[in-house]
């Protein structure tokens, strides 16, 4: 495997992880998302206080720049070697850029749409079945921070269980762990009863 390909990898993955949506989206509605909220620059924070249109362009944003960051070395036409292998490198890159983000002074999210979205690309069988997981979650607890903790430990489970490549297997639960990580003070209010449960707020009016 040539190091240039690895490095190249890597540098886009984490560029890419790196641009930093939930915070654009909110400076474009005036808003520092930093300083809103919860202070995440995540797409659940951005609804929370800027409306569903808003958050969702988080989402969606936030999924594409994963599923970007691991598809690109795989396209026919760059002929690639190992190309699932520089996808591995391309979504942990992409997960490290959002949650630690080049342009926003290594500050960012907690990495779930990022990694959803580079998950999709290689395990969409464990993806889906961590995304039921989550719409379940979500709908019987209202907690957005133990929806993803659970789909997060689902995309283990299945990773394992499922056919894949060893490697592939590994990286889903690195990913995974530190996803749970990035929520450990989710899981501290979760314990004590304090987490706020979500409520939709309208759009905000520009």
């Amino acid at each position: 495997m040539p190091i240039a390909w690895l490095l190249a990898s890597a540098l886009i993955g984490y560029l890419l992880g790196s641009l930093p949506f939930g915070y654009l989206v909110a400076r474009a509605h005036g808003v520092d998302i930093f300083k809103a909220g919860s202070g995440n620059p995540g797409a659940t924070n951005v609804k929370r206080t800027l409306g569903a249109k808003a958050g969702n362009t988080v989402l969606v944003l936030d999924i594409l720049k994963g599923s970007l960051a691991t598809a690109w070395p795989m396209l026919p036409m760059l002929h690639a070697p190992e190309a699932r292998l520089l996808g591995l490198v391309g979504i942990i890159a992409a997960v490290l850029g959002h949650s630690y983000s080049l342009f926003t002074g290594f500050r960012g999210g907690k990495g779930v749409a990022t990694a959803a979205g580079g998950l999709f690309v290689l395990i969409p069988a464990a993806c889906a079945i961590a995304g039921v997981t989550w719409v379940v979650a979500f709908y019987a607890f209202r907690y957005v921070s133990l929806a993803s903790i659970l789909a997060a430990v689902s995309v283990i489970a299945a990773s394992w269980l499922l056919p894949y490549h060893v490697a592939i297997r590994v990286v889903a639960t690195v990913l995974a762990l530190f996803v749970i990580l990035r929520h450990r003070e989710n899981i501290a209010r979760l314990l004590a009863g304090t987490e706020n449960k979500f409520v939709r707020k309208p759009p905000a009016q520009l």
